[in-house]
Formats: structure tokens, sequence, C-alpha cells
């Protein structure tokens, strides 16, 4: 599913997958990152990818 611009615009955006899988492990809730394919940057998510 691709991220709609508002919601790429309202969450935090890391350069790495390295960094935001850092800022993932310290959360309460289980957090995965994915890179976005409006900024090419990655963003934190709680939903699992289904297939």
């Amino acid at each position: 599913m691709r991220t709609r611009q508002s919601i790429c615009a309202r969450k935090a955006r890391y350069p790495s997958r390295e960094a935001a899988q850092l800022v993932a492990a310290e959360a309460e809730l289980p957090l995965r990152a994915y890179r976005c394919e409006r900024c090419w940057q990655f963003h934190l998510t709680s939903r699992i990818k289904c297939r």
C-alpha cells in the first residue's frame, strides 16, 4: 500500500533503516521500518505485512 502524502508529512522520517530500527526497538509497541515511496526515507508502522 502506498503511503498518502498527508500521512507521510505527519510521520517522523529517518535517513536509514538502521536509524528507524533503533527508535522502534525503544517503543512499547512492535514497530517495523519501511521505505516510503513518497519521500524515499524510512518511517515506522505497527501494521504487519500480509502476503
